[in-house]
């Protein structure tokens, strides 16, 4: 079922203008639209009546090859959902599950302040709540979101501080946008935060570094959806261009293997990732080659799918897989 929805949603509403999207920087609401009339923003509410982890996957995957743009805004909303599933904060959850639920609010994260060492964004225990300040160095859909579930490490515990926020101008907060190579619609920007106070109130949980870490592992493998999208789309476009794919469909289909594996335990989540990037770009190359010279021209699907398999070399990644990936490409 929900694998149908989206190939649906992809062909017919988002693939069709995703080069103007990407030339305009702006994504329709028609497409988000679309997406909350189909259930898309409530799949992290459903549980074991949502669709399968391969269901899930070949969703996010489809969606990124139908617009990268939509898609990468789309993917962001889910960490507010499975956060409020999972909070003890039950007043926060109720002001907030039905709209995020159905679509009518829109939620993103801001997680990358709290993953390095030493993190980019603090939290400083206070009466009553936190105070953050540093950055959260890539946040998506501002503009386009209502609320960010936003991490910060404390500085004096090391946990990791998890709270909801309106994704609007307040004190304590600049925002600085980002214009990034691909995916320009989905409003990428940077976040400062000075002495900005969280309430506890707003605060969805607060865990110790190594469960912190056991999350990090799931999001890895969802995001790798978006290479694995962006190649099975050129793939796709080759073969409307008469280009034999085969050899790249049984490559994608080792690569998804792997990526599955790793979400296991049973193989290295960095290899995999950095397989999944290689092959996009891989067939992007090759789908601008068989393209020719049109290519070269602003504003086509070849060279936007180009640019999109590079966005994937190093979006939502970590220094292991840009480790990998760096060895894949010299050796």
């Amino acid at each position: 079922m929900w694998p149908e929805l989206a190939r649906e949603i992809a062909d017919t509403v988002l693939f069709p203008v995703a080069d103007s999207v990407d030339a305009d920087g702006e994504i329709p609401s028609s497409h988000f639209d679309a997406l909350a009339a189909d259930g898309f923003y409530g799949l992290a509410a459903l549980g074991e009546e949502g669709p399968s982890a391969a269901e899930l996957v070949e969703v996010v995957e489809t969606l990124c090859g139908g617009c990268l743009a939509t898609a990468f805004t789309w993917m962001q909303h889910h960490g507010v959902v499975g956060a409020l599933a999972s909070t003890t904060n039950t007043a926060l959850t109720e002001q907030y599950w039905d709209g995020l639920v159905s679509g009518e609010l829109q939620g993103g994260v801001a997680y990358a302040g709290a993953i390095p060492r030493p993190p980019l964004l603090w939290a400083r225990r206070v009466d009553h709540g936190y105070v953050l300040d540093g950055i959260a160095p890539f946040v998506t859909g501002w503009g386009i979101v209502d609320v960010l579930l936003v991490s910060a490490r404390d500085e004096f515990d090391n946990s990791i501080v998890h709270s909801v926020v309106k994704a609007t101008d307040a004190p304590g907060l600049s925002v600085e946008e980002l214009p990034l190579i691909a995916a320009r619609g989905s409003n990428t920007v940077r976040i400062a935060f000075d002495g900005f106070a969280i309430p506890d109130a707003q605060v969805t949980a607060v865990v110790d570094d190594q469960q912190f870490q056991n999350t990090q592992l799931p999001g890895l493998w969802f995001n790798g959806a978006m290479a694995m999208g962006v190649a099975r789309r050129a793939m796709a476009e080759l073969a409307d261009l008469g280009v034999d794919t085969e050899p790249f469909q049984s490559q994608a289909e080792l690569v998804r293997e792997q990526l599955d594996s790793a979400v296991a335990g049973n193989a290295d989540m960095s290899a995999a990732r950095a397989a999944a990037s290689e092959l996009a770009v891989r067939v992007a190359a090759a789908f601008v080659t068989a393209t020719g010279s049109r290519s070269l021209v602003g504003s086509n699907t070849a060279e936007r799918l180009m640019r999109e398999a590079t966005f994937t070399l190093v979006a939502a990644t970590r220094p292991g897989i840009k480790t990998a990936l760096v060895e894949r490409l010299r050796d």
